[in-house]
């Protein structure tokens, strides 16, 4: 069965990264676009993930997991090579509202990351499951080429203006518009 792709506000959501190697690394700079909530938990923490914390204003704790480390957060995302301890926080999560993410682990994942183009606003995510991160990585390439980086601005005047405007057909037709003459400019 495939994930349900979902877009969710993290703003105040609590994470955790259990790991701080170069798998960890590319979680974290995912999670980094969305929110500064993070802590981090790993005996031993690589110089590029350690300058992430840093630069971010993360939480470390520089030691191994222990059980019940995971209770007082959202959203905990496993990225080590030990599959016990992917198993051992997935099975601990069961029961709470904790979703889990076991990297290369989908048997211990409530959820997957997929790979995405973020322009301002404008967030297209892309998935095969988990059956190829490969082909999820050179689809995003193709998207990221195809769409102008002039979007996030295109959007902010899109915001801007759907709160000076009352609802209804006019208004509708009137984005619509908007919208066809940015396509037909900017995607030949």
């Amino acid at each position: 069965m495939s994930f349900f792709p979902l877009y969710i506000d993290m703003q105040n959501l609590k994470v955790l990264v259990v790991g701080a190697g170069s798998i960890a690394r590319e979680k974290l700079e995912k999670l980094l676009d969305f929110t500064k909530e993070i802590t981090v938990i790993a005996r031993e923490v690589n110089s590029e993930v350690h300058r992430l914390i840093e630069d971010n204003g993360l939480t470390l704790y520089q030691r191994a997991y222990k059980q019940g480390d995971s209770e007082r957060f959202d959203i905990v995302i496993v990225a080590t090579d030990t599959v016990d301890l992917h198993k051992t926080i997935y099975e601990e999560s069961r029961g709470s509202r904790t979703l889990v993410n076991s990297v290369d682990d989908t048997a211990y994942c409530d959820f997957i990351f997929p790979s995405y183009v973020q322009k301002g606003d404008l967030t297209i995510a892309f998935s095969t499951g988990g059956a190829s991160p490969a082909f999820a990585k050179q689809i995003r390439r193709h998207f990221e080429n195809v769409i102008p980086d002039s979007v996030g601005t295109f959007l902010q005047k899109m915001k801007a203006l759907r709160t000076t405007m009352p609802k209804g057909k006019a208004r509708m037709q009137y984005f619509d518009g908007l919208v066809e003459a940015y396509f037909s400019k900017h995607f030949k």
